[in-house]
């Protein structure tokens, strides 16, 4: 089956757009906001509108119910950075990869600031020592996050933050036709998880849901390549169901749509949360592939992420 162009110039401005958001992990709210607008003002367009659950009872966290729901997608906001310690000490968020020249950005209560970031080892211990270079000392708890710079041709998208910027954009396409299903807006994720669990209580006890799709981002492998479809991830640091498995590797074969399997042994994602709770849900990891993982610089192929988004249309309909 000839691939669709299912995205246009408008999804990959909104994508630039949203990958210069600040949302590192724990302070996702303008993230949040900016998301929850979007969703009200562009969901009068969607061929059916859903059910909203957001607020203070949600901290941080959106909920979209189409219809009758037999299967949720999650798509985590957060994204990984710095928080500033004690002078121009930094602490990671999550897992970013470090070297020295990054260029960061942030605010604290002085103004916004761009700061570069310093990596140094501890010749007596080995230890990898973080610290920032700027005009000004930041105050202490202040977030730096990657220094958005978004760069586009042909064939590929590039900017920080790709994971999961592009995950968001992805279940908004799947919104715009989506009859029955939920799509869950999650946070924490980069940063040991939290929000996930209550979210699947929630949709477990209203709606009897017991399966799921983790709309993230993978990485490029010995054994994946750029453009050659989406990653179906048959495990990673844990591992799905394989009746589920088959029944969405079957589903994307029989209508022809372009797909890599993915195998590793390491990395994990909101699935980690619905696999260690207390209910039985079917889970599977499936997104485009990226390049230079957990960086300033993380690249994507059009096609995956185009096919990423037919992807799950299909299974959202026949799951």
């Amino acid at each position: 089956m000839k691939q669709k162009n299912v995205l246009g110039s408008n999804d990959y401005a909104l994508l630039k757009k949203l990958c210069a958001i600040h949302a590192p992990c724990g302070n996702e709210g303008e993230f949040a906001s900016f998301l929850l607008n979007y969703i009200k003002i562009n969901s009068k367009t969607w061929k059916h509108k859903p059910k909203i659950l957001a607020g203070k009872n949600w901290q941080d966290n959106i909920i979209l119910v189409f219809g009758k729901p037999r299967t949720a997608i999650f798509a985590h906001l957060d994204s990984i950075g710095f928080t500033v310690r004690y002078g121009n000490q930094l602490v990671k968020i999550g897992k970013p990869r470090c070297y020295s020249g990054i260029q960061l950005t942030g605010k604290d209560s002085a103004g916004s600031v761009n700061a570069e970031l310093i990596v140094k080892e501890d010749k007596r211990t080995g230890a990898m020592q973080l610290s920032y270079k700027t005009s000004r000392e930041l105050e202490r708890g202040t977030e730096l996050v990657f220094k958005p710079e978004w760069r586009e041709n042909k064939e590929y998208i590039q900017c920080c933050y790709m994971d999961n910027r592009l995950g968001v954009l992805n279940a908004l396409k799947v919104a715009e036709t989506l009859k029955d299903g939920v799509i869950a807006f999650s946070t924490y994720e980069e940063h040991g998880g939290g929000s996930v669990s209550y979210i699947q209580r929630f949709l477990q006890d209203k709606y009897k849901i017991r399966q799921a799709l983790i709309s993230d981002i993978s990485w490029i492998s010995d054994g994946i390549h750029p453009g050659q479809g989406p990653v179906i991830s048959m495990r990673d640091s844990l591992i799905p169901r394989k009746s589920f498995l088959n029944k969405i590797i079957d589903l994307a074969k029989k209508h022809e749509l372009p797909f890599q399997l993915e195998i590793e042994d390491s990395g994990g994602s909101d699935a980690k949360e619905l696999q260690m709770a207390e209910y039985p849900w079917d889970w599977c990891f499936i997104g485009a592939a990226e390049q230079n993982v957990h960086t300033p610089d993380e690249k994507v192929h059009k096609k995956d992420a185009e096919g990423m988004v037919e992807l799950y249309k299909l299974l959202m309909q026949k799951l």
